[in-house]
């Protein structure tokens, strides 16, 4: 595996703190990658996000963005089934090289948005983080919990296993998979919510469960109200002690009609309002650090209005996590303008 010219760049800065002020500067990360998963196209998923207009909306906001360009992921030739995991050595080391990519990114003092490719790439986007900012808290957007193990997983896919590998709740339940060696688990249940469930296996279920994770399913946002699911959020995971938020997004949180373009869409899911209200709270905590956008698949739209709608969605959601409202940005004009002393109305 090797990292485009840019990218190289990018980790051979000097590291700082986790807590310096990153309000002014993006860094994109690309990740084309689709072997945590069956389907096919959402390698493409970074560009065609891009094409949407991300850079030009991001630089909209007053942000200096830095795209770093794409990873370069090699595919190992024999990478044999573990269990019925498929790809464990080519998803493992992909990953690898997302953390040391974004560890770099996070070190520089960058806000950091990592563009799939499919869910497993939280993995490493998570480490890559955690090795900056050992205290972070993860908000995990989907339809899916994404916490089987390869015990409890129907499928075998990776996509729907990555936090397992993140939870050292689940250390001792894990067997070792191969590509993975690199890693250790970091992260506690407590440190962990979900927004969005409406497809959780029987083994998640369980999981979830017994481990005590906070969750809000879609009934218990037609329940509560998206309002007090992020007030309750955000006050379990910042109530002891303010620290970096890790936001990872799967677009097949928004319901079907929104994001036809994903490869497990699941109905009854959040709406445009509820969608950009969680990243508008994100935001207004003034903690994000890294967002994942993820399992875009723009080969699966049905029509180019499809894809656009998925695509122009996930741009809409980036642009609110980093600051866009609905009142307006505010950028152009931070007061009223006044007349200036040698302007007169000429007659």
């Amino acid at each position: 595996m090797a990292l485009r010219g840019p990218l190289s760049r990018l980790l051979r800065c000097t590291l700082s703190s986790c807590q310096q002020n990153r309000s002014h500067s993006v860094a994109i990360l690309g990740a084309p990658f689709s072997k945590g998963q069956k389907r096919r196209g959402v390698e493409h998923g970074p560009k065609a996000i891009r094409d949407a207009g991300l850079v030009e909306r991001l630089s909209n906001l007053d942000y200096a963005v830095h795209d770093f360009g794409d990873l370069t992921f090699k595919h190992l030739e024999k990478d044999e089934h573990f269990m019925h995991v498929p790809f464990p050595r080519t998803v493992g080391r992909a990953n690898q090289l997302l953390s040391g990519a974004m560890s770099g990114a996070v070190g520089a003092g960058h806000t950091c948005i990592m563009l799939g490719g499919d869910h497993s790439l939280a993995i490493g986007s998570v480490d890559g983080h955690a090795q900056q900012c050992p205290d972070l808290c993860l908000i995990w957007v989907d339809a899916h919990a994404d916490i089987n193990t390869p015990l409890t997983s129907p499928s075998g896919n990776l996509h729907g296993q990555s936090v397992a590998f993140l939870l050292k709740d689940l250390q001792n339940k894990m067997p070792q998979v191969p590509g993975f060696s690199w890693m250790k688990p970091f992260l506690s249940a407590r440190d962990l919510v979900y927004i969005g469930l409406r497809d959780v296996d029987p083994g998640e279920h369980i999981i979830l469960k017994t481990l005590g994770i906070q969750y809000f399913s879609m009934r218990d946002i037609d329940r509560m109200g998206i309002q007090r699911v992020m007030e309750v959020t955000l006050d379990h995971l910042l109530a002891r002690k303010q620290r970096p938020i890790h936001l990872s997004f799967d677009i097949d949180a928004f319901d079907p009609s929104l994001a036809p373009a994903t490869g497990t869409p699941v109905n009854g899911g959040l709406t445009y309002r509820e969608g950009i209200y969680v990243t508008e709270e994100i935001h207004n905590t003034g903690l994000l650090s890294v967002m994942d956008v993820v399992e875009v698949n723009p080969t699966l739209g049905a029509t180019p209005e499809a894809l656009e709608a998925t695509t122009s969605l996930a741009v809409d959601v980036i642009a609110s996590a980093l600051g866009q409202t609905r009142e307006g940005a505010h950028i152009a004009f931070p007061k009223i303008p006044e007349p200036k002393e040698d302007t007169e109305l000429r007659l």
